[in-house]
């Protein structure tokens, strides 16, 4: 299935520049991966050596937090959007 992965702006450079990638997957992790395999460096920086998101990293399908659904086994209906959002800290 065809899912648009909104990027970053601080990953952008990975991508070519480009803010929205499109990919060929059924789940969030397929996406992801995807996303590693049609402009490579993404994987690094997303999962952990366990291949598991990076806790500072937050992936949203629609509006809802990835984490709160099945995590990386999150399917994506034909069309959906996949967001990476970096998180942010500050005091």
């Amino acid at each position: 299935m065809s899912v648009k992965v909104r990027i970053p702006t601080q990953l952008r450079p990975l991508a070519g520049g480009v803010g929205e990638v499109e990919v060929q997957a059924s789940t969030v992790g397929e996406a992801l991966k995807a996303l590693d395999v049609a402009h490579p460096g993404f994987a690094e920086r997303l999962f952990d050596d366990s291949g598991e998101l990076r806790r500072f990293v937050n992936v949203f399908l629609g509006e809802e937090d990835v984490r709160f659904l099945e995590g990386l086994a999150t399917t994506v209906p034909e069309g959906a959007v996949v967001s990476v959002v970096p998180a942010v800290a500050g005091g």
